[in-house]
């Protein structure tokens, strides 16, 4: 079985405000075993983040500034998560913004590329009742290392939740 853990930087909260991702990344699993294959992009939004996104993931206009836009990934992206079930930690905020920059591309959501999208939130918050369930209180409750995690980052975050997961 295939599963790609996925997560996104954005440049604020809200895609229906037209905030855009800025940093995409997706760790491999086959058979509930990390591969070494992974996809990973910083992009360029065309516009600022807000301040409060700015403070989590710590990437400047002038640092996105040369990268691609989203549209020039799109097929590499949706190749790699082709018929993978899609691991994502509080999947509606993510999925709302991969769903639009496809709505902007004139794609299909993306449901329409994976086999199945998983939620470690809401699995989380099952597990869990009542308990902080965000990524560093997953990390601590699982014995999972993120001492690197002095921002928040699409790719180290990825390579988290694969192992908080598998825990």
């Amino acid at each position: 079985m295939r599963q790609v853990v996925l997560d996104t930087e954005t440049t604020g909260l809200e895609h229906k405000n037209g905030h855009r991702i800025v940093e995409i990344a997706a760790i491999e699993l086959s058979n509930r075993q990390l591969t070494r294959n992974h996809f990973h992009y910083y992009l360029n939004p065309g516009r600022d983040s807000d301040e409060g996104a700015l403070q989590v993931h710590g990437l400047t206009t002038e640092f996105l500034q040369d990268k691609p836009k989203f549209y020039e990934i799109s097929k590499e992206l949706l190749s790699f998560i082709s018929d993978a079930e899609l691991i994502i930690h509080n999947a509606p905020f993510d999925v709302g913004f991969l769903n639009r920059e496809l709505n902007l591309i004139n794609l299909q959501t993306l449901d329409s590329y994976c086999s199945s999208i998983t939620d470690t939130l809401k699995l989380a918050k099952e597990l869990h009742p009542g308990r902080r369930n965000n990524l560093d209180a997953l990390c601590e409750r699982y014995s999972i290392d993120n001492s690197k995690r002095t921002l928040h980052g699409a790719l180290l975050d990825a390579e988290l939740l694969a192992e908080v997961y598998l825990a």
